[in-house]
């Protein structure tokens, strides 16, 4: 019994070790941006990201260009996401409602470039070559 005891005890430890491994990744002169959870109400998708800045200067306005693709690979809508001001190294999160959509009809998203990018001493380009993608949910993020 005491060995069953150390194992439950023990598993969560190993499983939240693996989750802040994965959070601490190296981002250094690159803008992460996770696709964190994806929530359908009665008329729209709201899709939540948690954008952090990896650069050593504020961004002061930054928007995306997105395509969203449905489950069956086709395009369904092209969009700007706005995310507005970004801090060096402060995750930020950002809500996104796609209205007439739902959730569960995503397949993926594109990053398809950077619309706009401004801050004094950000390097020209950084937001569409630096951009890391990637999802906690079931919808494929791309960049």
């Amino acid at each position: 019994m005491p060995r069953f005891r150390f194992a439950f005890l023990a598993a969560p430890l190993v499983l939240s070790a693996q989750i802040a491994c994965a959070q601490d990744a190296d981002i250094t002169g690159h803008i992460a941006v996770e696709l964190n959870a994806a929530e359908t109400s009665a008329d729209a998708c709201t899709l939540s990201f948690m954008i952090t800045n990896g650069l050593q200067t504020p961004i002061e306005k930054v928007v995306y260009e997105v395509a969203l693709f449905d489950k069956a690979g086709q395009v369904s809508r092209l969009t700007l996401f706005d995310f507005g001001t970004l801090p060096p190294a402060r995750p930020r999160v950002r809500q996104f409602a796609v209205p007439q959509t739902s959730c569960d009809n995503l397949g993926r998203v594109l990053f398809n470039g950077a619309n706009t990018c401004e801050g004094d001493g950000v390097p020209a380009g950084v937001c569409e070559t630096g951009l890391l993608p990637s999802s906690r949910t079931d919808i494929e993020v791309l960049g």
